[in-house]
C-alpha cells in the first residue's frame, strides 16, 4: 500500500533521521517519504542526505512555517500521484499497524477526508496529550483531553498536525494549508474548509502515536508558540467566522489582555512579550511568520 509520508525538519536532524528510520522499517506499507528542511543553519543537510538518502529532500531558502512548508512536501506529493499524505513530527513516532488501520478507516468512508491517532506522551507512554481538537476560538482548551466511552472512530472538529493522514482529493480540492497562520491554528482551518466541502475530520481510538514534546526547547515554548497561539486565533475568526468577528475579537483581546497582565505580574517578561506582539499584531492584521521580530531582544 502506497502512502506519501511528510516530515519537516528545522535544526534538528538528529529527530529527522530518526523519524525516517522508524518509518521505513515498516514491513507492509510502501511510504514515499519527502524531508522538507525548513533553511536549517545547521548540518542538518548534510547529516540527512547521509544517512537518509532514500528520502526527497526539499530545500527552503527561509523558514516557511509549518504550513508553508508542508505545502511544498504536499506539492510533490501531489504531482507523484493519489496517494494518501501523512504528516508527521519529526519528534513523532507512529507504529506501522497504527498507520494501517487510519488508512483502512479512510478508506471505509468517502466523506472522512482527515483522519489522525490518539497522541501519547513519548516519556510516559500512559499520558493521552490529544485525542483531536475543538474550535480554537469557540473553546478556550482546544485539544480534547478525556476519552468518553463511545464509537471507536469520532468526529472532531480538527485533528492536530503531529500526525496526520489525509485523502489526497481532499488537498485538490479544498486546498493545502493557509501560509498566514505560518504555525498553529493552520490544520484548524483546513478541517473547517473541508467540513464545508463536505469532509469530516476524526479521530480512530484504536490508533496511537507518540509524541516527544520534552524535546521542545522551553525558550521557543515560552516564546514563539505563545505568540502564534495568541495571534492565529484572530486570523481564523477573520477569515471563518466574518458574522461573529466582533464578539469574538472582543473575548480573544480581553482574554490576552488578562493573559498579559498575569504574566507581566510574574516577572516573565519574555512570554509577556510574545503575548503582547501576538496581540497587537492579530488586531492590526500582521500575518505569516514573525520569528524573528518575537525572538529578538
Amino acid at each position: 500500500m502506497e502512502l506519501a509520508v511528510i516530515i519537516l525538519n528545522w535544526n534538528a536532524a538528529a529527530d529527522t533521521v530518526h523519524c525516517v528510520r522508524y518509518v521505513a522499517a515498516w514491513k507492509h506499507l510502501q511510504p514515499v517519504i519527502w524531508i522538507v528542511d525548513n533553511a536549517s543553519t545547521d548540518n542538518s543537510i548534510e547529516v540527512i542526505r547521509r544517512e537518509c538518502p532514500q528520502v526527497h529532500l526539499i530545500r527552503n531558502a527561509t523558514n516557511l512555517g509549518f504550513a508553508g512548508a508542508n505545502n511544498r512536501g504536499i506539492v510533490e506529493a501531489l504531482a507523484a500521484g493519489d496517494m494518501p499524505i501523512l504528516l508527521l513530527n519529526n519528534d513523532a513516532l507512529v507504529e506501522e499497524e497504527s498507520v494501517i488501520r487510519l488508512l483502512n478507516t479512510l478508506q471505509s468512508d468517502n466523506r472522512i477526508g482527515i483522519i489522525g491517532p490518539l497522541i501519547f506522551d513519548a516519556d510516559k507512554r500512559d499520558k493521552l496529550l490529544v485525542a483531536g481538537g475543538k474550535n480554537p476560538v469557540l473553546n478556550h482548551h482546544s485539544h480534547i483531553l478525556k476519552l468518553e466511552p463511545g464509537e471507536l472512530v469520532r468526529t472532531v472538529d480538527y485533528i492536530p498536525g503531529t500526525v496526520l493522514l489525509g485523502r489526497s482529493e481532499l488537498f485538490r480540492t479544498v486546498g493545502l494549508l493557509d501560509e498566514d497562520y505560518f504555525f498553529n491554528v493552520e490544520v484548524a482551518d483546513l478541517c473547517m474548509r473541508a467540513r464545508r466541502h463536505g469532509y469530516v475530520s476524526v479521530i480512530d481510538t484504536r490508533a496511537r502515536a507518540f509524541h516527544a514534546v520534552s524535546r521542545r526547547p522551553s525558550r521557543l515554548r515560552e516564546t514563539l508558540y505563545t505568540y502564534y497561539f495568541i495571534r492565529n486565533r484572530f486570523i481564523f475568526i477573520r477569515k471563518l467566522y466574518k458574522g461573529l468577528k466582533i464578539p469574538l475579537t472582543c473575548f480573544w483581546g480581553l482574554y490576552s489582555l488578562a493573559l498579559l497582565l498575569k504574566l507581566q505580574l510574574r516577572g516573565n517578561s519574555a512570554t509577556a512579550r510574545a503575548v503582547r506582539l501576538g496581540l497587537a499584531d492579530g488586531l492590526q492584521g500582521r500575518w505569516g511568520g514573525q520569528n524573528e521580530r518575537v525572538l529578538a531582544q
